[in-house]
């Protein structure tokens, strides 16, 4: 065996290759699910420390589920779609055996999970390969994931900096190269965020697309489960299984599945495609609109709209947090308030004190909203703006002075490529995000290829995301 090799396969190697890309190689034998979990679990000895993702790594799970892939293999039987791929979850996914934390002090008292949250058994029953738990903001409130009981999560290309969150180490342990695929929850912005400062791809899907079920709640009428992959396809591919009904979830939709990764490679003829202007074109650093404009001279595109009110949507998705939030935690608020997070309390604290009369305003606003960005996407189907309107920020710089601007539609990230996303000083963050309200996921992951196809020397990230009004909105990230 050569240095740097592991069991068969090199870290280089497997830092190279996205998740679909080393299952393929398990399923004709080119290397085995060991090899890929021995590498996985290197890369996570070697550089995991550095930026603090993982709050458990599950390494003797994670080598007995990938010998059961070998040995499946070796019988001639179905070694399942993603067998061998390494991904791990936020801590806020149960996990069978293990205590889930969500960040928190107080849940470390809490019985370990008796089985696997929705999401996480349909990956394994898919046979990707479980590594472990990631670290987040604590309940999932925070934009840094800059935790007080278990420490902050780095950005992967500059560790004076934040990874973003609350999914921080979701996207820290995809750019660092630690796995190729995690799953997040985004309630106000939390795959989002992290998936554009650490330069991955991101998945956000329509409200109750996928199920909750097996997940530490933040604010019910938000929540998401969402995912963070190397490429495209893993996004794809993981959203195929995470997709469909749940009667477990109340709010699970019960549309059935439909496969997108068969189709990836289909064109989309005759988008129609503007310009964000308004809130989205304010506010920001400057090299967050330039990529706006880069992006919009390589498609061509001239027209630009308008999202009326989209401050106050910003507004209306914080009352709604925040009063939803602290219902979850009142009870441990009045009993062990000292427990928390500083400021994970004073936000909680601060959503317990808000009249029901501001709840119930901040709900009439979302509905009526809804019924706006419905009437733009009528004579538009793609909206480009920036993904965050700055870069990585340093520690302590939360969302007031680098804001995750406007709840309502989402922002993309953008990937390491040159200067600053290389890590020389300032993260990632200045991506930019084609935006599409849609309801078939086929053709929004198909857009992806199009574009890129449209734009030869740009990066494309592929972001699917959903606003306040509940409708789906796809995002597609290009960067220079």
């Amino acid at each position: 065996m050569t240095a740097g090799m592991t069991a068969g396969m090199s870290r280089a190697d497997y830092v190279a290759s996205d998740g679909v890309g080393l299952s393929a190689a398990v399923r004709v034998g080119r290397v085995s699910a060991r090899a890929v979990a021995e590498a996985a679990l290197a890369q996570i000895a070697t550089r995991g420390p550095a930026v603090n993702a993982f709050t458990t790594v599950l390494a003797e799970q994670a080598r007995a589920d990938a010998d059961r892939v070998d040995a499946a293999i070796a019988a001639g039987g179905d070694a399942g779609p993603l067998a061998g791929l390494p991904f791990a979850v936020k801590d806020l996914f149960d996990v069978a055996g293990i205590t889930t934390l969500a960040g928190s002090k107080i849940n470390r008292e809490r019985p370990p999970a008796i089985r696997d949250a929705h999401a996480v058994a349909a990956l394994r029953r898919a046979r990707a390969v479980l590594v472990g738990a990631l670290n987040m903001d604590e309940y999932a409130y925070g934009f840094t994931t800059e935790n007080s009981h278990y420490g902050p999560v780095r950005n992967p290309h500059d560790p004076a900096r934040v990874a973003g969150g609350s999914s921080g180490g979701s996207g820290a342990a995809v750019g660092a190269g630690l796995v190729p695929l995690t799953l997040g929850s985004d309630t106000n912005g939390s795959v989002r965020v992290p998936a554009s400062l650490c330069g991955v791809f991101g998945l956000k899907p329509t409200y109750g697309r996928v199920s909750c079920a097996g997940t530490t709640l933040f604010a019910s009428s938000f929540d998401h489960v969402g995912a963070l992959g190397r490429s495209i396809r893993d996004l794809t591919a993981a959203f195929d299984l995470l997709q469909g009904p749940d009667a477990e979830d109340p709010v699970c939709s019960t549309r059935p599945a439909e496969p997108c990764l068969a189709i990836l490679e289909n064109g989309v003829a005759g988008l129609r495609i503007a310009v964000l202007d308004g809130h989205f074109s304010r506010g920001g650093e400057p090299e967050a609109f330039a990529a706006v404009d880069l992006v919009a001279a390589a498609l061509g595109v001239s027209r630009r709209v308008t999202i009326p009110e989209a401050h106050r949507a910003r507004a209306a998705a914080m009352v709604i947090t925040a009063a939803e939030g602290a219902n979850v935690h009142l009870a441990d608020l009045k009993r062990r308030p000292q427990d928390f997070d500083p400021l994970t309390r004073d936000r909680f604290l601060a959503g317990a004190l808000l009249p029901a009369a501001v709840y119930v305003q901040a709900q009439r606003f979302r509905a009526w909203y809804r019924a706006r960005v419905a009437e733009l996407f009528a004579e538009v189907d793609v909206l480009l703006a920036p993904t965050t309107p700055c870069p990585a920020p340093p520690p302590r710089r939360d969302a007031a002075r680098c804001p995750a601007r406007g709840r309502a539609l989402p922002r993309v990230p953008r990937a390491p490529g040159r200067g600053a996303a290389r890590g020389q000083g300032r993260g990632g963050g200045d991506g930019v995000g084609l935006i599409r309200l849609n309801t078939v996921y086929s053709d929004d992951f198909a857009t992806a290829k199009r574009v890129v196809s449209s734009c030869p020397g740009l990066r494309l990230h592929d972001y699917a995301v959903s606003n306040p009004s509940g409708h789906t909105a796809r995002a597609l990230g290009l960067s220079p």
